[in-house]
């Protein structure tokens, strides 16, 4: 657990990262697989990942991100998207992987269906969006502390015109809607904030405990 400290206090946001270093589909393969183990409120995982590797794509995005080179100097800059359609088709599905998954009959997911059919399916649009869109960020710390624990740098962004991602994307057609950014790859030695001390409340500011 030491060590694991170590890697949080070691990681920050990236600003500047070297192109010239990519960081391998393996560990790339790690860091998807740590994102969908995430948790997620039910276990419904409202949201979707765009991974993007093509260059020509991420140079077309750039613009949409205010021209933020971390878009195109990373190794892959990924686009998390909550899903703007989670009904009563979306909690069948859920439903029957639960059930394939699981080897159990699907009558044995009545109570779960129940109890997400009476509350997230109840929401409005916009608490159901709100909703969805906090799922979407758990999954991103998941991805930042997995990153950490490789050694490999992230940037965690929310500085980019969603729409304009959405439309380049085609993400509406999709029943999505972007909502943060994150980008993966290794830090440049001219990036200003690597030898930085990381700036945090101190435990008393941040804790109560009662």
């Amino acid at each position: 657990m030491h060590n694991y400290i170590e890697k949080l206090h070691w990681r920050y946001a990236t600003k500047q990262f070297d192109p010239e270093r990519k960081v391998s589909e393996e560990d790339l393969e790690t860091l998807l697989e740590a994102i969908r183990l995430s948790a997620s409120s039910y276990g419904l995982q409202p949201y979707e990942v765009i991974v993007i590797k093509d260059p020509e794509v991420k140079a077309k995005l750039k613009p949409a991100a205010f021209g933020q080179p971390q878009i195109t100097d990373s190794s892959y800059l990924l686009v998390f998207a909550y899903n703007t359609n989670v009904d009563e088709k979306y909690l069948d599905e859920f439903i029957k992987t639960n059930s394939e998954t699981r080897n159990q009959p699907l009558e044995a997911f009545d109570g779960l269906r129940d109890m997400i059919k009476n509350s997230v399916l109840t929401f409005s649009d916009e608490v159901k969006e709100v909703w969805a869109s906090r799922q979407a960020y758990i999954a991103i710390g998941n991805l930042l502390s997995a990153a950490a624990e490789l050694k490999i740098d992230t940037c965690p962004m929310e500085g980019f015109n969603p729409d304009e991602f959405d439309e380049l994307l085609d993400l509406k057609s999709k029943h999505l809607k972007s909502v943060a950014l994150t980008t993966i790859g290794y830090r440049s030695d001219k990036d200003q904030l690597k030898d930085a001390k990381k700036v945090r409340k101190s435990n008393e500011e941040l804790f109560t405990i009662i």
